[in-house]
C-alpha cells in the first residue's frame, strides 16, 4: 500500500479519521516517496504553529514517524529523474481537467512506478489524478466523491 504523506500525519497525531486509518492500515507494509520526510515534518510544524500541537507533542509525533522509517514499517521510494519524468507525464495527462499540484503528482507517479497499490489518500485532487491513471484507491470512496 502506498500512502500520501497526510496519511502518516493522521497516524502520528489525532485527527477526525486517525482511528479509521490506524485500524485499516495496521499490519500492511506501507510505502511512500522520500518526499514524505519533508512533508510530514512540515505538516507537524504547521500544526504546532496553528496551536493544534504543543512542541513536545510535535516532537513525539516526528519521533514516531522516524521510528517507523528506521524499523522498516514504512519504505520510502526514491525520488529520482524517473519519478520526475513520470510526474510530468501525470500532470500533462490530467491537464486541464484536474488541477494536480506538483507534490501530489509526485506521489501519484511514485505509486504508479512502484506498483504499491492501493494509494491511501484523502486529498481529492490527488485521488482524482490517481483515479485518472486507474490507480486503485484506499479508501475506495470518500464522502461526496465525484468521480
Amino acid at each position: 500500500m502506498y500512502c500520501d504523506s497526510a496519511i502518516f500525519v493522521k497516524l502520528v497525531t489525532v485527527e477526525a479519521d486517525s482511528a479509521f486509518f490506524e485500524s485499516e492500515l495496521r499490519g500492511h507494509p506501507l510505502h511512500s516517496s522520500e518526499l514524505a520526510r519533508a512533508e510530514v515534518f512540515a505538516a507537524l510544524a504547521s500544526k504546532e504553529r496553528a496551536g493544534q500541537l504543543q512542541p513536545a507533542d510535535r516532537q513525539r509525533a516526528w519521533d514516531r514517524f522516524q521510528s517507523w522509517l528506521e524499523d522498516g514499517a514504512i519504505i520510502l521510494e526514491s525520488l529520482d529523474s524517473r519519478v520526475l519524468d513520470r510526474t510530468t507525464h501525470t500532470i500533462a495527462r490530467c491537464h486541464p481537467r484536474i488541477l494536480l499540484r506538483t507534490l501530489d503528482a509526485i506521489h501519484v507517479a511514485t505509486c504508479d512506478l512502484a506498483h504499491e497499490f492501493p494509494l491511501a489518500a484523502t486529498d481529492r485532487r490527488l485521488r482524482a489524478g490517481a483515479h485518472d491513471l486507474s490507480i486503485p484507491l484506499f479508501p475506495d470512496r470518500l464522502p461526496n466523491d465525484l468521480f
